[in-house]
């Protein structure tokens, strides 16, 4: 095609019209529900009332460090806005203020929603809607599903993970045990009764003399413990959250039993579990943890550790120093600063997805060395590693190597 000379000057007029808007349509801002030019809102559901409102902690924690965020100056000059409803730990409760978080408040993502049941009962709304379901407060395998569950994430290792390493090292240290197991009848503790089954293998059937299911309903423990104790069993697996945990440690104690006595992470917290149960009956408690106890001497002089106490010098100093919980919502909400950070001036929810399925190598500082921050576009599952504790004096000291679900 051949241009006159008033044709090749128009050409040349809007090439450089187009050279001049490129770094413009470069720096275009795109942004989802919730995001402005001054905020991020951020939606979560916890049990501030309820069986497990211990657990609550977490989105306090969470609260706190975004106000210190946003002191800092937020994220890229947006200060993260939030919005946290009391689901007491119902499902239905939870259905129910996540369509609040989505449709009124129009959130940018659910963040950090806690319990197995409850984040069960509104995934299929997310996905849905398209609404990020974001580092799930909760261990269960349903949360790496990326294939028919696209925008849900976990976070932590899954149940069912920690439940093999508990099989494992039981198998490589009481190998002739009677294990006996209470659980909580949801998704929760069926998780960890799968893990604890494959890591046994075949010797599950005759390891395991009794199972004890109870539910969060009941207002207490103590009889499923008696049931328990009178199968003679030497090694027990205690697959409940915080109230029922600390139940489990005193009434054991009273009964005079002394089994191995094994205790999901989710409950291992001194301030909200041990201490109640009495440091005297929780001697010998074995868990695991993948994260820094900052009630550990070993930490003391940790970087990580300092960093924590000095965010909670300022922005959290009533809370209870020796609650874990409290480093559960700090490693998430640490987590989401980055992710937010890494999303520059795309704030859109599919943006969010995109670099939440590409983490790699992310160190937190609370994480335990040797434990990081990795996902792919078909691998949901953040964290895979867990190191074994043991519970002696006032405090829980790791021991042994990083350990995954697989031998």
């Amino acid at each position: 095609m051949v241009f006159g000379r008033q044709g090749s000057g128009r050409v040349a007029a809007l090439l450089l019209a187009a050279l001049l808007a490129a770094p413009a349509l470069a720096a275009e801002k795109k942004y989802g529900p919730g995001v402005s030019d001054t905020e991020i809102r951020i939606g979560n559901t916890s049990p501030y009332s309820g069986p497990a409102s211990a657990f609550s902690m977490v989105a306090k924690t969470e609260e706190a460090y975004f106000r210190m965020i946003n002191a800092e100056g937020g994220i890229n000059g947006r200060r993260i806005v939030f919005v946290s409803y009391d689901d007491g730990y119902s499902p239905a409760k939870t259905v129910e203020q996540t369509r609040r978080l989505v449709e009124s408040d129009e959130v940018l993502l659910v963040f950090n929603a806690l319990g197995t049941a409850a984040n069960s009962a509104v995934q299929k709304y997310l996905n849905g809607r398209k609404v990020p379901q974001l580092f799930v407060s909760s261990g269960a395998a349903k949360w790496n599903d990326p294939k028919n569950y696209p925008w849900t994430m976990g976070f932590t290792p899954s149940y069912e993970t920690e439940g093999y390493i508990y099989a494992r090292h039981v198998l490589r240290e009481r190998p002739a045990a009677k294990i006996a197991i209470l659980f909580q009848n949801d998704d929760f503790g069926k998780d960890y009764l799968k893990g604890i089954k494959r890591g046994l293998g075949e010797n599950s059937a005759s390891m395991i003399v009794a199972e004890e299911a109870f539910d969060v309903s009941e207002p207490t423990i103590d009889s499923h413990l008696v049931k328990l104790k009178a199968t003679g069993a030497d090694v027990l697996f205690d697959i409940a959250t915080p109230k029922f945990a600390a139940q489990a440690i005193r009434k054991v104690a009273e009964l005079g039993w002394k089994p191995l006595h094994v205790l999901s992470y989710t409950s291992a917290s001194i301030g909200s579990v041990i201490k109640p149960a009495g440091f005297e009956n929780a001697q010998g408690l074995i868990s695991a943890a993948y994260f820094k106890d900052p009630n550990d001497p070993a930490w003391q002089d940790d970087a990580g550790l300092r960093q924590l106490n000095g965010f909670l010098d300022g922005y959290f100093p009533g809370s209870d120093r020796s609650d874990t919980l409290i480093v559960n919502g700090y490693n998430t909400a640490q987590a989401l600063v980055y992710l937010l950070k890494q999303c520059g001036d795309d704030l859109t929810r599919e943006n969010v997805m995109r670099q939440a399925a590409n983490l790699k190598d992310v160190e937190l500082g609370m994480l335990l060395p040797g434990i990081r921050l990795n996902t792919s576009p078909s691998d949901f599952a953040p964290v895979k590693q867990w190191r074994l504790m043991r519970f002696e004096g006032t405090t829980w000291h790791l021991f042994g190597d990083v350990m995954s679900g697989q031998d």
